[in-house]
């Protein structure tokens, strides 16, 4: 398991919504180079050949007045429909996948990295929980996701549950975990249980 001869790789997983991003934005301030997929995944949907897939997948109405997809009714669409769901899969995690794989080679070569993170939430369901060093698990309670996908303007509580109902159970996510950050409580003690887990991964 891990990459001995290489930067520390660690995995956040958790619940959406759960503040994953805020965790490995925390690891970043200590020196941690941060790859977010879903930003990868921003940037592969501007892209022409990714956009003209994904409309000969599931025609016009997937764009917006610009003509750029509306990720909304996308997700929409996909979400309601395993299928088709499973058919954007296919066009999008290999090229978020091969991304990460560049990004990761990029920052092993960098002296200044300490580690690096993985904020991909999918990380257990493309089997890359096995190649990190350490995989964290976001601890956050339903009613404070869903007051924070709300307050965020993200998803209402029906979507969180759809979409959460397709991956794997959030007990089985933490139960694959190798530390579990608790997001229940003040964010001055979220900071404080990365730092103790960073200095164990650091030595």
């Amino acid at each position: 398991m891990g990459n001995p001869t290489e930067k520390p790789l660690i995995g956040i997983i958790g619940g959406i919504a759960s503040g994953k991003s805020t965790v490995a934005a925390e690891f970043g301030k200590l020196g941690c180079a941060v790859i977010d997929a879903d930003l990868i995944v921003h940037e592969l949907l501007r892209k022409d050949k990714v956009r003209d897939e994904v409309v000969q997948l599931f025609g016009p109405e997937v764009l917006n007045a610009c003509g750029e997809l509306d990720r909304k009714r996308l997700a929409t669409i996909v979400f309601a429909d395993t299928k088709r769901l499973s058919a954007l899969n296919k066009v999008i995690h290999p090229r978020v996948l091969r991304r990460t794989e560049e990004l990761i080679a990029q920052y092993n070569q960098d002296s200044h990295t300490q580690a690096i993170v993985l904020d991909m939430p999918l990380l257990i369901e493309v089997g890359w929980a096995d190649r990190c060093d350490r995989v964290i698990f976001v601890e956050c309670d339903r009613s404070r996701r869903d007051e924070r996908a709300r307050t965020e303007g993200l998803l209402d509580s029906r979507e969180i549950e759809i979409r959460e109902n397709l991956q794997i159970s959030l007990d089985k996510k933490a139960g694959l975990a190798d530390n579990i950050v608790d997001n229940n409580s003040d964010f001055s003690t979220l900071v404080r249980q990365i730092k103790e887990i960073f200095s164990e991964i650091a030595k």
